[in-house]
């Protein structure tokens, strides 16, 4: 089998099929099998996925294991050369799937493929990005990106001098389209599981790097990813926002320990002061609706980061009680 495409499926009846249908009418000349790792959807993907797409392999879960180990549960099933891990919210180009495979073989000392994803309007997603450091955190946090104009030393998180318009090398991909041979991305075990949103495929593409490959990035294949259909639009913003920065915690430890994780907080706490303050001078010329769920938002965080224990949190879960509505959480730990 030379590729599979893993698919994971959470309630994504409205966009689940489409993307099934570009894959079918656009792969022409690679073999393929296609699986679909289902969360446990009561919205009737299930039933509709089996109905017209019988082909498909369907895994059955039976509950939300979430984004890692509902992946995971296909990349462990997967028999391809190739793996191909795609969100169900994303739209095939014609040619792009027989093309990525074909750029991947032409390219064997890389693990890991990532093309040109666009918005729906065509504009150019940045799903493309250097791996995150504590030094790029600080960066963020001091307001020194710019500067990356000059020096991808002081980026903060984005390259800032190219948007995608050329091959390249790239530290990360995001995770609704990672093209990666199957035998490393088994290997590797998949994602790690502990990364419960956010960071799973920013840790996975980092440990591609360090076992010795690349990740290449082409602009030559294209998909439409129509963004936020399977993920935040379901929950609590302020609550998910939260759950961000438990798995940004989660990352800094398992790279960097415990003083990884205390230096992170301190970032955390100097870039959220210097944005609250220019959020509140923003106000004073005229605020709207979303401009206060952001000042929100950015209140509740750093509320949080100034009262975690960023080592409790991560070694023994302990967790500050804010005492707002943190509900509809993206995972109980």
């Amino acid at each position: 089998m030379k590729l599979s495409i893993v698919i994971l499926c959470w309630n994504d009846r409205k966009v689940v099929l489409d993307c099934l249908r570009s894959i079918y009418a656009t792969v022409k000349s690679t073999e393929c099998e296609v699986l679909v790792s289902d969360n446990g959807s009561t919205d009737g993907s299930v039933e509709l996925i089996r109905k017209e797409f019988p082909q498909a392999i369907l895994l059955e879960n039976g509950t939300n294991l979430r984004f890692a180990k509902g992946n995971n549960v296909a990349i462990r099933a997967s028999r391809g050369e190739y793996v191909l891990i795609l969100n169900p919210d994303t739209i095939i180009h014609d040619g792009t799937i027989d093309g990525m495979v074909k750029y991947a073989d032409e390219h064997p000392a890389a693990g890991a493929f990532g093309c040109r994803v666009g918005f729906p309007n065509g504009v150019l997603q940045p799903v493309q990005r250097p791996i995150f450091t504590l030094r790029s955190e600080w960066c963020w946090a001091l307001g020194l990106g710019a500067l990356a104009r000059f020096s991808e030393w002081f980026h903060s998180g984005s390259y800032a001098k190219w948007h995608g318009e050329t091959e390249r090398a790239v530290g990360w991909l995001a995770g609704c389209f990672i093209l990666a041979r199957g035998e490393l991305l088994r290997s590797l075990g998949g994602f790690d599981e502990q990364f419960f949103y956010y960071y799973e495929d920013t840790d996975l593409c980092r440990r591609i790097w360090e076992s010795g490959h690349s990740i290449l990035y082409t602009p030559k294949f294209t998909i439409t990813h129509l963004g936020g259909q399977s993920t935040i639009n379901r929950f609590n913003p302020v609550a998910f926002a939260v759950d961000g920065e438990v798995t940004r915690y989660l990352y800094y430890y398992k790279y960097g320990g415990r003083k990884g994780v205390r230096s992170c907080r301190r970032a955390s706490l100097v870039g959220l002061t210097i944005r609250r303050i220019a959020y509140r001078l923003r106000h004073l010329f005229g605020s709207t609706e979303q401009t206060k769920k952001r000042q929100q938002i950015l209140d509740t965080l750093f509320a949080w980061n100034y009262k975690v224990d960023p080592v409790r949190l991560v070694e023994n879960g302990e967790e500050p009680s804010l005492g707002v509505n943190l509900t509809d959480r993206v995972v109980e730990r």
